[in-house]
């Protein structure tokens, strides 16, 4: 067979080649973060500050029902990765068509669920009082196209794996583009309100999808499945699945988490302070896209060179990710310590609002320069096929340390309580991450003697 461009995972510096792969990715993080922030602005501006805190209902669900592509596509990846590492290229043509085969089961089975127990899931997630309505509209508009959003994360993921990150970029960029046009033309130009916004959301979400079907129907892709690869593999179903189980557990306790905060925050101030984690919210997914594409790079190069047995590379790889990763981490930290006050102008001019979510900010991003560590750490493991140890410290920020904490420390210190949770829960769970991953260095990471 013919060498295939993934290979250059093998053979390129890995500073020069994480730079090509992690620039693309940060770029299609931050143009898809920016969906989300600009999104939330037009909704906030030209909506209504409670129709921010009705989106921010709806987002656990969204998000979790599109973790399933997410992680069948980064389990799935994992296992393309080192395949292609090892020339075991019928494995990753095998473990794609796996993949497509899950997630089409999957989002299905649960998009109908989701609809079935609309009312009692928006309750659930803190949709109360003057939120319901317009969370209840977007949700049900939003949720029929989930499915194909989910297919976009699963695509996404094979397509770095291949080794082709502008591709990957383009395929984050046209639905967040596609989102925003369609915000102005439905919300602003047409008046559909929450409807609008829930529209254009739903259909920048085809735009994804017609992508994808583009991309691996051309000659770009290297993965060309046939119908035989869609019958499920018992093997690559379960090693898919238990490396997958780590980004939908992470998912589930993203979910949990807002269902906590929603919750609590509403019980302590009201719609005002849920509007509050809903800015900050996006400010997490939005400021701290370049660590983010670090990550992504990342993955692939390591699970390429450790399939491949070259160790000395995924040593390399693991040290120059977190350097890079801690100081685009560090300079975010010195911005948002500076100008909370004016990223939350930008949100809304509700005086509420504006006088709370500064400070919340502040302690949310307090830990910032640190976590590089724990994400680059975490993703190591899921990129070499260990998926206990890669689930364990996927958990351990959110579900040993964060909700733990926002369920004891607001009863002492209220609200303040929930905000310094964030930070202390930073600190610990990168503790933990340093000692696993300095472990499994000296451990397994031992460069090839000649």
């Amino acid at each position: 067979m013919a060498k295939v461009s993934s290979e250059a995972l093998g053979n390129e510096p890995i500073g020069k080649l994480l730079i090509k792969q992690a620039v693309p990715a940060s770029i299609g993080v931050l143009v898809m973060s920016l969906n989300v922030l600009v999104d939330t602005v037009f909704v906030g501006q030209w909506i209504g500050v409670i129709a921010i805190a009705a989106i921010n209902i709806v987002l656990p669900v969204s998000f979790f029902i599109a973790a399933l592509g997410m992680s069948v596509g980064i389990g799935g990846a994992s296992i393309i990765s080192r395949a292609l590492g090892a020339s075991h290229y019928e494995k990753a043509l095998k473990t794609f068509g796996n993949q497509i085969t899950l997630v089409l089961l999957l989002t299905t089975s649960i998009v109908a669920l989701g609809l079935y127990y609309v009312d009692d899931i928006i309750l659930l997630f803190g949709g109360k009082g003057a939120i319901f309505e317009p969370a209840k509209v977007y949700y049900k508009i939003v949720l029929y196209g989930i499915p194909m959003l989910a297919f976009s994360m699963l695509g996404n993921n094979v397509i770095r794996a291949e080794g082709k990150p502008k591709f990957a970029m383009y395929a984050m960029m046209i639905p967040s583009v596609g989102n925003l046009l369609l915000d102005y033309i439905f919300i602003n130009l047409l008046d559909y309100g929450m409807a609008g916004a829930a529209w254009a959301t739903t259909l920048s979400y085809g735009c994804s999808f017609g992508y994808m079907l583009w991309f691996f129907s051309s000659k770009q892709s290297e993965l060309k499945i046939s119908f035989a690869h869609l019958g499920l593999d018992r093997p690559i179903v379960k090693e898919i699945a238990a490396l997958g189980f780590v980004t939908l557990a992470r998912q589930a306790v993203v979910s949990v988490t807002y269902l906590f905060m929603n919750n609590i925050l509403f019980n302590l101030g009201g719609a005002s302070s849920v509007t509050a984690y809903a800015i900050v919210g996006r400010m997490l997914m939005f400021a701290l896209f370049p660590v983010l594409g670090v990550t992504q790079g990342f993955l692939p190069i390591a699970g390429f060179n450790y399939g491949a047995e070259n160790f000395d590379r995924v040593r390399k790889s693991i040290n120059i990710a977190i350097k890079y990763a801690a100081i685009l981490a560090s300079f975010i930290f010195v911005v948002l310590m500076l100008f909370p006050e004016a990223i939350t102008r930008v949100f809304t001019s509700d005086v509420e609002v504006l006088n709370e979510t500064p400070m919340a900010m502040r302690w949310v991003f307090a830990a910032t320069p640190i976590i590089a560590l724990q994400l680059i750490g975490a993703a190591y493991f899921q990129a070499i096929g260990k998926a206990k140890p890669a689930l364990f410290l996927t958990l351990t920020r959110q579900g040993f340390f964060f909700i733990p904490l926002i369920l004891i420390l607001p009863q002492f210190y209220g609200e303040l309580g929930v905000w310094v949770s964030f930070p202390i829960a930073d600190v610990l769970s990168t503790l933990v991450t340093g000692y696993f991953l300095n472990r499994e260095i000296r451990k397994n990471l031992i460069p090839k003697t000649v």
